[in-house]
């Protein structure tokens, strides 16, 4: 775990340096309301993504029983590897959000090269350690994507547990990725496009995450009030 966070975390400084010294060249600027919308839909989804990481690593750690038992309730019920879901759905959303579309290609091939490639080699460890019971799982409950009509059916509040001390543990990182992404976007927006546009995109979005937050707090007391 300690490797993989070194790695990501080198992955992240080199692309702010690489940002900082080429922004024309990596950042996108929205030339129309398509583009505005995408880049609603892009915050929408890095929000998701960080919310949903945020459920499944502090679920899993409550519940796992320090890799003894197979967690298949909460966001596991959802798909199998809702932590990378977290990250495709956080990486896809800072996209829209900020780059040029060339960037989707590539982001794409690093989540297959890195991702998929590990969540392959976890499940054959999986298999080892809980036998059938994980076979099982693997029939119930898709490896990645969730089925739409789980999404409509159950409660977003079943696969969406949530604790206010989770979310402690990872509030740095996502007050600095949101603080970063919020602030090349601004960056972007001023210097490429007129100031009044630039301001009223940065009311929307920081509207956004200001409902994101109250949701988590809705969902973090629905979960003391009815924990599983």
């Amino acid at each position: 775990m300690k490797k993989r966070i070194r790695i990501n975390g080198m992955i992240i400084f080199l692309t702010v340096c690489l940002l900082v010294a080429f922004p024309s060249f990596f950042l996108r600027v929205a030339s129309n309301k398509f583009d505005e919308w995408l880049e609603i839909l892009g915050l929408a989804l890095l929000l998701f993504g960080l919310l949903l990481r945020v459920s499944s690593r502090g679920y899993k750690s409550e519940h796992s029983g320090n890799g003894h038992a197979l967690v298949k309730t909460g966001p596991y019920a959802l798909v199998r590897n809702p932590m990378y879901l977290g990250i495709f759905s956080s990486g896809l959303g800072l996209i829209l959000l900020l780059f040029q579309w060339w960037i989707l290609g590539l982001f794409m091939i690093f989540m297959l090269v890195r991702y998929v490639t590990l969540i392959v080699k976890e499940e054959r460890l999986l298999v080892d350690c809980f036998g059938e019971e994980y076979l099982d799982y693997q029939k119930k409950v898709p490896r990645l994507f969730p089925h739409p009509s789980v999404l409509i059916q159950k409660d977003i509040r079943t696969y969406l547990p949530l604790k206010m001390a989770w979310m402690k543990r990872e509030m740095n990182s996502i007050v600095v990725l949101l603080v970063m992404g919020l602030g090349l976007e601004y960056w972007e927006g001023t210097r490429l496009k007129n100031h009044p546009a630039a301001m009223t995109e940065m009311i929307i979005f920081v509207a956004m995450i200001a409902l994101f937050f109250s949701f988590t707090i809705f969902l973090a007391r629905s979960h003391e009030k009815n924990p599983d």
